[in-house]
């Protein structure tokens, strides 16, 4: 008997909803190619991360009750960003940790909460997408991503089934872009500086193409790659696995 598919709430996040839907698009394509039936709820707003890393304790718990009432009876959560999965699967159980109402349903939630890429690779098994994209691309780890999703040899390895697309590698490919949320508000100087550099190690590849799996660290590159007037495109990874590239980058006049 075949098992039923399973039921997965997207999480669209606030940045792919206001300023890159096709990631959204692309995540949900991806998702169903892996055999899931994908629902995006109308009433989830933000993870609650900008006011957490502000400090205001009482504001994000409000928006986490929301958001784990919206998305507590899927059978998994998937956000095509580390940022957002990692605030839910790892800061929503501290939040809550003195409220054992809430603490249950906290850790319910955050143990079926995944970033998209490596979800797709470590639950669904996907071993590669039938795309092509001739572009020679570097791939850039969020910091949420690749510290608290533990995201780095998935997304190299559904690339790698991408015809025509050659991968290289940044050098010290660990190191921050500068965004960092509130960060590259606070410290704009400190950001500015941190991305150039980024930047330049981007340019030392010979690259065409930078992808990233974090919406925020995409807009941040590619607004200082558009200052600089680089000819280098930006792309969120889904849009690439999903084959949606004939659209603008992130940072061009319509993307």
């Amino acid at each position: 008997m075949t098992e039923p598919a399973p039921r997965v709430g997207l999480f669209v996040t606030c940045l792919v909803d206001l300023m890159r839907p096709s990631v959204g698009f692309a995540a949900v394509k991806l998702l169903e190619q892996a055999g899931c039936r994908v629902e995006v709820p109308m009433n989830q707003t933000c993870c609650g991360q900008p006011a957490y890393n502000s400090g205001a304790r009482a504001e994000t718990m409000a928006i986490a009750n929301q958001t784990i009432a919206a998305f507590e009876g899927f059978d998994y959560v998937v956000a095509p960003s580390g940022s957002c999965a990692g605030m839910i699967r790892e800061h929503y159980p501290r939040l809550f940790a003195a409220d054992p109402a809430w603490s249950a349903r906290a850790e319910a939630l955050a143990a079926k909460t995944f970033e998209l890429v490596g979800f797709l690779v470590d639950e669904r098994g996907m071993a590669g997408v039938e795309e092509r994209l001739s572009a020679r691309a570097t791939y850039h780890d969020s910091c949420s991503s690749l510290r608290e999703m533990k995201i780095h040899a998935q997304p190299r390895a559904l690339l790698a089934s991408v015809e025509g697309l050659e991968l290289v590698e940044l050098a010290d490919g660990e190191a921050c872009c500068g965004f960092g949320g509130t960060f590259c508000v606070k410290y704009p100087d400190v950001s500015t500086s941190m991305v150039d550099s980024k930047l330049d190690d981007v340019a030392q590849t010979g690259a065409d193409l930078l992808l990233a799996g974090d919406m925020g660290c995409l807009l941040n590159m590619a607004g200082r790659l558009k200052r600089q007037g680089s000819p280098i495109r930006v792309r969120h990874v889904a849009e690439v696995l999903a084959g949606m590239t004939d659209g603008p980058a992130i940072g061009d006049a319509d993307g």
